[in-house]
């Protein structure tokens, strides 16, 4: 079937990367280089800057992509585009070039790029959820827990630019492949989306001859969700397809160096600037009202499953269980000065040199005691993903709503889904995101901050 999406869609990706060429061509006309040839430059930038582009897959960016996905492109990029700037000097031998100018050229032309491809971004999501522009007409195929979900996200994110135009029940006596078949023929559906676990081995080869012979695209949906796995890795061992159930960031080197180097300079900063001051005034106030230590040690599971004590300042008065039970609403232990210090969470803050000593990370899954860690190991399925990373002063599920008193088994699970969702998606920006979500939920204040 001769099947054309009627829209200009595949004139998008060209046009961003002429832009872009004309960006690093036009830009080098406002600075002293002493190059001596410019059109030569212009074909040498601009081809490698392609190449680099290829390679570093610059321009994949997906419509459900996030800003916290993009930037760290820009700057991969950028950083890549630096090398292959600074090379035309020695690999061309032009001695005269001024490294200065070149320099102001390379942080004007990325300021530039930078700029340019976050105002596509955000251009192109007004376009598709104001104007309906740049849109893909979808279908789903099953109902259940997870194509309800997607439906929600579709109707949630009009900026995504997907519009659902039907869903069909499997389960329906009428139900047939031939009636789906002919609803995307005649309603010309771009792409359909199906859930893998209510269609047969043979119905799903049929769906994707049916794709492939009509121009559509198929994307399954998988019945993930007692996996709680988000990222499924794909790789060959030969010429054997090898699935893993997860793909772990931080396991890479550079990631794990890049983690490391960020903690150990934001737990240096805390302590200096602001521990170094402010822990003489909070143990001045904890003896003022109680007697016992200034900090409460404690020990967590950390990084595959060792004990380590996690520091915090004291916030209760000196009790026997302490170290098995936690706090409550209301808990008659917490003093006056230990209840400001949980509401602000500034009790937390001698974990920093948790953090510096190498047993914690500024963000990562929240340790919990070890009585409570075993309990939770025996009974809530994946718990002990969360010790695949080191723990964290704080974490992405507690910013979203996971902190504090665990009053049901719902409330660990919903944390162990985030955690683990943070373990395969991990990096730099999403740290920095959840740092400074930590930050304006701790002035605001939290309802189980107690």
């Amino acid at each position: 079937m001769n099947y054309k999406k009627g829209r200009y869609s595949g004139l998008i990706r060209p046009l961003f990367v002429l832009v872009d060429l004309i960006l690093l061509n036009v830009t080098v006309a406002f600075f002293s280089t002493n190059i001596t040839n410019t059109y030569f430059f212009g074909i040498y930038i601009s081809i490698l800057w392609i190449i680099l582009s290829l390679k570093n897959n610059f321009y994949e960016v997906q419509r459900h992509s996030k800003l916290i996905q993009i930037i760290p492109l820009v700057f991969r990029q950028i950083i890549l585009f630096a090398f292959v700037l600074y090379a035309f000097i020695g690999f061309f031998k032009q001695p005269i070039v001024s490294r200065l100018a070149l320099g102001q050229y390379f942080l004007t032309v990325s300021l530039l790029i930078l700029i340019f491809k976050i105002l596509n971004f955000y251009l192109l999501k007004k376009y598709r959820s104001i104007l309906s522009g740049n849109t893909r007409q979808v279908i789903i195929i099953g109902m259940n827990y997870k194509t309800r979900q997607l439906v929600n996200t579709f109707k949630a994110n009009l900026d995504f630019g997907y519009r659902l135009k039907a869903q069909f029940n499997v389960s329906d006596p009428d139900f047939t492949l031939e009636k789906c078949f002919a609803y995307v023929i005649d309603n010309d559906i771009d792409e359909i989306y199906f859930s893998v676990a209510e269609l047969s081995n043979h119905q799903i080869n049929l769906l994707i001859d049916f794709a492939d012979n009509n121009l559509r695209e198929l994307k399954f949906i998988p019945d993930n969700r007692d996996v709680f796995s988000k990222k499924l890795k794909y790789e060959y061992y030969d010429y054997t397809p090898i699935l893993s159930i997860r793909s772990i960031p931080l396991k890479e080197p550079i990631n794990t160096f890049l983690k490391r180097l960020f903690d150990i300079l934001f737990s240096v900063f805390i302590i200096v600037f602001i521990l170094s001051w402010l822990t003489p005034i909070l143990a001045i106030l904890i003896k003022l009202e109680s007697k016992g230590p200034v900090f409460f040690k404690q020990p967590r599971n950390g990084f595959n499953y060792k004990e380590f004590d996690c520091y915090k300042f004291r916030s209760m008065m000196p009790n026997s269980d302490a170290h098995s039970n936690q706090a409550t609403k209301g808990d008659l232990r917490i003093t006056k000065i230990g209840s400001f210090l949980r509401k602000t969470s500034i009790d937390e803050l001698p974990q920093f040199f948790n953090v510096l000593f190498g047993d914690m990370s500024v963000v990562g899954p929240r340790p919990h005691m070890v009585s409570h860690t075993s309990a939770f190991a025996k009974r809530i399925d994946k718990f002990m993903v969360r010790h695949f990373v080191k723990p964290g002063i704080t974490g992405l599920a507690q910013i979203s709503g996971f902190r504090g008193e665990i009053e049901t088994d719902k409330d660990i699970i919903g944390r162990v889904k985030y955690d683990i969702f943070y373990i395969e998606n991990w990096s730099l920006l999403l740290d920095l995101k959840i740092i400074i979500k930590t930050l304006l939920n701790a002035v605001k204040g939290e309802d189980k901050a107690y």
